[in-house]
């Protein structure tokens, strides 16, 4: 495929980062928005090859016809920093004006829209309300639906992944999701990159219009504990129990972590919603084979993401592994 030139946002970010580092490696010329160059991930790809680094807000008209100028593609994962809808709306105008090629657009889904009584999830709805904004403009775009990612699990105390260290060295994650309902995984920043670049390769005329189900596998909350039990070598398990949020989160986060529990998990709502389930995993795994599953995350990076986080209970001794099969009330 000859050399592109491809615009990415938050580029700092997993997906974003992901992808950058697979399209700098095939030799395409990548114009990589951040907010600021703090950090190890944004120092890391503003020394890669063949990375230009845009320095601004997503506000600024002027900053957004820099990116797009003679650009070809364009991935585009919109955050919830500032007017995310408006912004959403301003990249495609942008992308549109500029005449680019192929627009992927990380999406989500709205649950509201099928008549279910499912209350929407307020951080993903504004995401499908940018998708139907890019179809109207007849951007040619392909939208992907990214799994719950591998990395989203911490020891810290974070509400929905948290896996807490008990006393016993044995961990609990405690979640509202059915333990025996299977949710779609992904490794963000393994896997997110690779598959970007193949629906890219295939192009518009494959992908125009379509959603993908970017999860490489679908698993229930009992067998992630599992995975994680076998990888980390002590007992892992689950517990049904509403999400704690014990730190301050913006008032956002909370609304849509509220939806979330009441439409994932009370009502058993399909995450990516029931059009995209029959294709999770079978689409992401004919775009990229080589994924990094959730006991591999587990046993290779999830120790030393926590010790980056400043974390210790890798290097303690551990006890022998249990793992656990109780009812769906309690621990499971």
């Amino acid at each position: 495929m000859p050399c592109k030139t491809v615009v990415t946002i938050n580029s700092n970010g997993r997906q974003s980062a992901s992808f950058i580092r697979v399209a700098s490696a095939v030799g395409w010329h990548v114009r990589a928005q951040m907010r600021d160059r703090n950090g190890i991930v944004a120092e890391e790809l503003s020394n890669l090859p063949n990375v230009t680094v845009f320095i601004g807000n997503l506000e600024e008209p002027k900053l957004l016809d820099g990116l797009f100028k003679n650009a070809q593609l364009a991935f585009i994962n919109t955050t919830h920093w500032g007017d995310e809808v408006a912004i959403g709306r301003a990249l495609a105008d942008a992308a549109k004006k500029a005449g680019v090629q192929h627009y992927i657009f990380s999406s989500m889904p709205d649950h509201s829209i099928y008549g279910r009584g499912w209350r929407p999830l307020p951080l993903w709805a504004q995401k499908f309300t940018i998708e139907n904004y890019i179809r109207q403009i007849g951007l040619p775009a392909t939208f992907v639906y990214c799994g719950i990612y591998h990395n989203n699990f911490t020891s810290l105390n974070y509400p929905l992944f948290r896996m807490e260290l008990q006393p016993d060295k044995s961990f609990v994650w405690q979640a509202p999701f059915h333990p025996d309902i299977p949710l779609p995984w992904l490794d963000a920043e393994h896997d997110v990159g690779p598959a970007v670049l193949q629906i890219f390769k295939e192009g518009p005329r494959k992908w125009a219009g379509k959603r993908v189900p970017l999860a490489f596998s679908q698993l229930t909350p009992k067998q992630v504990c599992r995975a994680f039990s076998r990888s980390l070598s002590r007992s892992v398990r689950y517990q049904l129990g509403p999400i704690e949020i014990a730190v301050p989160v913006p008032a956002g986060y909370r609304q849509h972590l509220a939806a979330l529990e009441e439409t994932l998990g009370r009502k058993y709502a399909p995450y990516f919603g029931p059009d995209l389930e029959k294709d999770c995993p079978k689409m992401a795994l004919d775009l990229w084979e080589g994924y990094r599953d959730i006991e591999e995350y587990a046993r290779e990076v999830f120790p030393v993401e926590e010790a980056a986080n400043g974390l210790t209970w890798m290097e303690e001794v551990e006890t022998p592994q249990r793992e656990v099969d109780l009812d769906f009330q309690g621990s499971c």
